[in-house]
């Protein structure tokens, strides 16, 4: 194992981390679930923890805080299928929805390279 996954997988588990509110708690629009993403150079941070989701309609706002044009993909966990992809100029916020179902998605830049993010915790209640 090399310094730099151990960095990555620390990095990653504090992003899930108990943060602000459980998922349980986080706000709605229009039906969706409303998951708020920074992303940096090289890594995305969650407003809130994105554990225990559950199946439904969520709706992704990224905004861009790379300082240079990033990209954000999701992608369905098991089919690789992309459900939803888009480009973000600096400072620039963007959003879509998209269906979560129980196999769960994952979502990374395309452009400044990041890991993938999977959410693949989702149950139903």
């Amino acid at each position: 194992m090399t310094l730099r996954s151990v960095f990555f997988g620390l990095l990653f588990a504090g992003l899930l981390a108990p943060a602000a509110a459980p998922a349980s708690e986080l706000p709605t629009e229009n039906g969706a679930t409303v998951i708020h993403l920074d992303q940096h150079n090289g890594y995305f941070a969650a407003e809130n923890t994105l554990g225990g989701l559950e199946p439904g309609e969520y709706k992704f706002v990224v905004t861009n805080k790379a300082g240079k044009v990033v990209g954000f993909q999701v992608q369905h966990m098991t089919s690789h299928e992309t459900l939803t992809k888009f480009p973000l100029d600096p400072g620039e916020t963007k959003s879509a929805t998209v269906r979560i179902g129980e196999a769960g998605v994952r979502y990374r830049c395309p452009i400044n390279p990041t890991p993938w993010y999977n959410l693949d915790n989702i149950q139903s209640g």
